[in-house]
């Protein structure tokens, strides 16, 4: 891996970065200090057409774009450059930064497993790699059970976390029938272990 400080205009968030496509991230709490000192731990970036595209410390990097907007002068950014083209890789090291930054709700977490098993990952891989059980992996990815409106009804909060759960448990036939209940004023639907 090459080390490199590469000018902030010349980098952009990676399509690969578990969180993106999500809101802009809040930074509040690293802008102080990156106004102060810059950026001290270098991002981990790889070549993308004539730049280079952020796999971990896409939060750095928007603090470092502000802190930019505001002094209207920046220094390059210091850089870990990988090999293009590996995106397990890429995914991977996105995953473990923000795996202990901030909690990802399950549906992010199945997601980005789901992704890696797409690139040959193996469940035990993943276990090993985030310091979880095989058995947790496994029921990460048992939400590719759940029909989409289920899933977006827990992206909404409408449904709790025990009940999701449970719903991997059912056909798509009784997940539909249990979602008309959810949705009718008329009916109850059984929630949890209910």
């Amino acid at each position: 891996m090459e080390l490199r400080h590469i000018p902030i205009e010349d980098l952009k968030p990676a399509t690969v970065n578990v969180r993106h496509g999500k809101q802009a991230p809040d930074v509040s709490d690293i802008l102080p200090s990156i106004k102060k000192r810059g950026i001290l731990q270098p991002l981990l970036v790889r070549p993308n057409g004539r730049g280079f595209e952020i796999v971990a410390g896409r939060r750095r990097y928007f603090a470092a774009s502000i802190a930019k907007e505001e002094s209207r002068k920046a220094d390059p950014i210091p850089c870990a450059i990988m090999e293009k083209g590996d995106d397990a890789a890429a995914l991977e090291a996105s995953l473990l930064e923000n795996f202990a930054r901030l909690p990802m709700d399950p549906m992010d977490q199945y997601e980005a497993f789901a992704r890696l098993t797409k690139e040959g990952k193996e469940v035990a891989d993943i276990a090993e790699t985030f310091g979880i059980t095989e058995r947790m992996v496994k029921r990460i990815l048992a939400l590719a059970n759940l029909i989409p409106a289920i899933r977006t009804a827990y992206r909404k909060d409408e449904i709790d976390h025990g009940t999701m759960r449970i719903l991997t448990m059912a056909s798509k036939a009784q997940q539909k029938e249990w979602l008309k209940l959810h949705r009718s004023e008329d009916t109850y639907a059984p929630v949890g272990e209910q």
